[in-house]
């Protein structure tokens, strides 16, 4: 199976999007679209804590933080500026101290889902069987199957892939990893219509995801709609940074001398530069 869209790579297996068990700065910053600067502002201020510091400003953060990061994304969605989001995460964290005393963290036992996320990383198959024991107890049921998904995807068992990400959104609607994973499969098998539905609801869920804006480009220059997918390449630019950058501006070239052209685009692949895979 070949990825056609190689632009989340480094926050997904084969460019998708799964739940990890711990994540960089980068790593929030490229899938919540949120300034590194803000996030460890948050962090500095007590707001959201980092699972660990292994040097001087690398700040890592566990698959729990996904709650406030998401959290914060509805409150982006609902046209909250970081300023006043910032305030929000305040308050909350004012009337969680107010109860009294000190939360003292004890050592327990690893949850099944937690569990199942580092065997996942390790690369050993008992992971499928936690995940699924993570399921039946109610334990981050999406994206249990989100990182199921992601398990079948990777030993090309797209029919099984596509099964998990819809009972992941059976589970929660606005799961955005599976509606982002789901958009990246119909992509992949030439689907372009039901590609593009998953894609404007990831974009809706998150608006600031550049691999989002990115992969929209792509699908609206094969629908022929060169000027929508300028604007979304051009979206993409602006949460983008590195080689991710370089290779939106590449994609944005491409397109604008197609469009120069008047050349139809019938395949993504025409767009992607040579060295992709």
């Amino acid at each position: 199976m070949s990825v056609i869209v190689p632009f989340t790579r480094a926050s997904g297996s084969k460019g998708l999007q799964r739940i990890q068990s711990t994540y960089t700065v980068r790593e929030i910053s490229r899938q919540f679209g949120l300034s590194e600067s803000s996030i460890r502002r948050w962090t500095r201020k007590g707001i959201i804590p980092a699972f660990e510091e292994t040097a001087p400003g690398g700040l890592r953060y566990d698959f729990r933080a996904l709650t406030q990061f998401r959290r914060i994304r509805e409150l982006r969605n609902r046209g909250l500026t970081i300023r006043q989001v910032e305030s929000e995460l305040h308050g909350q964290m004012n009337l969680f101290s107010r109860s009294g005393g000190r939360l003292i963290p004890l050592p327990v036992r690893r949850s099944p889902f937690e569990e199942a996320l580092i065997l996942h990383e390790q690369g050993d198959d008992r992971a499928v069987k936690m995940y699924q024991l993570a399921i039946l107890q109610g334990e981050n049921v999406s994206d249990a199957y989100c990182n199921l998904g992601t398990l079948e995807f990777e030993n090309n068992r797209t029919a099984k892939a596509f099964d998990h990400f819809t009972n992941a959104l059976k589970n929660d609607p606005r799961h955005f990893e599976s509606h982002f994973n789901l958009a990246h499969l119909y992509l992949e098998a030439g689907d372009y219509r039901l590609a593009r539905l998953h894609y404007e609801i990831s974009a809706i869920l998150e608006p600031n995801s550049a691999g989002v804006r990115y992969n929209l480009g792509l699908i609206y220059a094969v629908s022929g709609e060169l000027g929508e997918a300028i604007e979304a390449l051009n979206q993409a630019k602006e949460h983008s940074t590195g080689e991710e950058l370089l290779q939106v501006e590449e994609l944005l070239l491409n397109l604008k001398k197609a469009a120069s052209e008047n050349r139809r685009i019938e395949n993504p692949q025409e767009l992607l530069p040579d060295k992709q895979d």
